[in-house]
C-alpha cells in the first residue's frame, strides 16, 4: 500500500511550512505490497539521475527499468556489493554492465549492505528510496521487507548522494 504524508511534525523545526507540504513518504511491506512496484515507478519518474547502491541485485523486472531509464538519457550509476556480485556472474549486474550502466563494486566492507537508490539529486523534487529491501526476487515474494521512498526532501537527497559518492571513491570498475 502507498501512503502519502506530508512530514509535517518532523519538519516544523527546521522548514518553511511550504517546503514540508512538499515532502512525501510512501512506504512498501512486502510480500504483501509491492515495493518493486513502487520503485519501478520511481525509476521512470526520473528525470537527470538514479544512484543505486545495492547489496545484492537479481530483480530483473528493476534492472530493465534501470536499463529502460538510462535509454531515455538518464544518468544510472550503480554501486553493488563486491562479494555478491561475484557469486553471481551472471546476473542483473551483468545485465546492466551489459547495457552500458556503469557499475561498481564496493570491496573495502565486509558487506556493502546498502539498499539505496537516490533520484535525481540536485533538483528540488529529488527522492531517496530505502529500507531492507534488496532489489531481489525473493525480497518482493518471500521475505518480510520494507521500503520507505522520500520525496523533495532537498536535504536527505544531499545526504544519501554524499554517502553515495564516498563509497563510489573507493569502488572499482565492474569488468565482465
Amino acid at each position: 500500500m502507498k501512503l502519502a504524508v506530508a512530514l509535517l511534525a518532523v519538519l516544523a523545526c527546521c522548514a518553511a511550512p511550504a517546503a514540508a507540504a512538499a515532502v512525501t513518504i510512501e512506504t512498501a511491506f512486502p510480500p504483501r505490497e509491492r515495493a518493486d512496484a513502487m520503485l519501478v515507478e520511481a525509476i521512470g519518474r526520473a528525470r537527470s539521475s538514479i544512484l543505486v547502491q545495492a547489496y545484492t541485485f537479481s530483480s530483473r523486472t528493476i534492472a530493465a527499468a534501470l536499463i529502460d531509464a538510462r535509454r531515455r538519457g538518464v544518468q544510472v550509476t550503480v554501486i553493488a556489493d563486491r562479494g555478491e556480485t561475484e557469486r553471481r556472474p551472471g546476473g542483473e549486474i551483468a545485465m546492466l554492465g551489459a547495457a552500458r550502466v556503469p557499475v561498481y563494486l564496493d570491496g573495502q566492507h565486509e558487506a556493502a549492505h546498502n539498499k539505496v537508490m537516490v533520484f535525481d539529486a540536485g533538483d528540488p523534487g529529488c527522492a531517496v528510496a530505502t529500507g531492507s529491501y534488496n532489489f531481489t526476487y525473493s525480497a518482493q515474494h518471500r521475505n518480510a521487507e520494507n521500503l520507505l521512498l522520500v520525496r523533495g526532501d532537498a536535504a536527505l537527497c544531499a545526504r544519501y548522494q554524499r554517502n553515495w559518492e564516498q563509497h563510489r571513491a573507493h569502488s572499482l570498475p565492474w569488468r565482465k
